[in-house]
């Protein structure tokens, strides 16, 4: 069958066409996978460094200020087991987390909470009881945040943000094997001539839809690697523009990440051929049905 190619005339606008389309499409699935891979790895950074501090709210007593109680504080969870640091923040630390949100004017005569971060062990990290009942034994008046609500509404944000990227990814993979395959059928559509002639030689519907295994395939792992080309060019631009992070850090983009874009050809590849196989050979079977029946018809009219 090594002749069998050759009879397949090629189509160069269509060909060019549907390469052209499965290029962009593995484009947007590389972009998509990237994006579910940034969301994931942000959301597992945001968690680790959540995790990794706790916030404790100190209400000072009567008879003391509100920095020797939050000093006091911080002074009693250095202690803890699972504890490696305890700072209290003053005012003009705690004036610089919340001026972002309330801005310039509306700190000025605003009571600020007095505040302590403590940065845990990784290892064995102290618990939001263990270091409450410390508070407790040292006569403090104290509320301790390990910022499980919010790990909890990051995870969540990132699941929603994985899961839809990966929906966009798997709808466009879709997209090209429709392409392909409708692609395949108009081929076949078109060559019937050379098919007929092939079947007339002795190949089976196996050996002809196997080259149009071959053309469609060889066609998708170039769009495919060009696709992939393009998206690393974009996330290699967009890496060295924003550093290490990327240009967002809720979507840190990493080099390794060009891994995955590699594999661009491969997939459109696989694709194209399972495509490209299934249209064949429904193409073929139903034509072969129609020959039969004519023949039949044929026949009978012969009778």
């Amino acid at each position: 069958m090594s002749r069998a190619g050759s009879l397949l005339p090629r189509d160069p606008g269509g060909e060019a066409w549907l390469g052209a389309v499965i290029g962009v499409l593995c484009f947007i699935a590389c972009l998509m996978a990237v994006g579910a891979l940034a969301a994931d790895r942000a959301a597992h950074g945001w968690s680790a460094r959540l995790r990794a501090e706790a916030t404790v709210q100190v209400r000072p007593r009567a008879d003391e200020t509100g920095d020797a109680a939050a000093a006091r504080a911080a002074e009693t969870l250095a202690g803890v087991d699972g504890v490696e640091e305890a700072q209290a923040l003053d005012r003009e630390a705690a004036e610089a987390l919340l001026r972002p949100w309330m801005g310039e004017a509306a700190l000025e005569d605003l009571p600020l909470p007095h505040l302590v971060t403590v940065r845990l062990s990784p290892e064995a990290p102290a618990s939001a009881q263990t270091l409450g009942e410390a508070l407790a034994e040292a006569g403090l008046d104290a509320s301790v945040d390990d910022h499980s609500l919010w790990r909890g509404e990051i995870e969540r944000s990132a699941l929603t943000l994985t899961s839809l990227a990966l929906a966009a990814f798997a709808l466009t993979a879709a997209a090209a094997g429709a392409a392909i395959t409708y692609a395949t059928r108009a081929g076949i559509a078109a060559r019937r001539r050379e098919i007929e002639i092939l079947s007339l030689s002795g190949a089976g519907h196996g050996q002809i839809a196997w080259q149009f295994q071959k053309r469609f395939g060889r066609l998708a792992v170039l769009a495919g690697a060009g696709g992939g080309a393009a998206a690393a060019a974009l996330l290699a631009m967009v890496r060295l523009a924003g550093g290490e992070g990327g240009l967002s850090p809720a979507l840190p983009l990493a080099w390794s990440d060009l891994v995955i874009l590699s594999l661009s050809p491969l997939l459109a590849a696989t694709v194209a051929l399972a495509a490209a196989w299934l249209a064949a050979r429904r193409a073929l079977d139903n034509r072969g049905r129609s020959t039969a029946s004519s023949v039949s018809s044929g026949a009978g009219s012969v009778e």
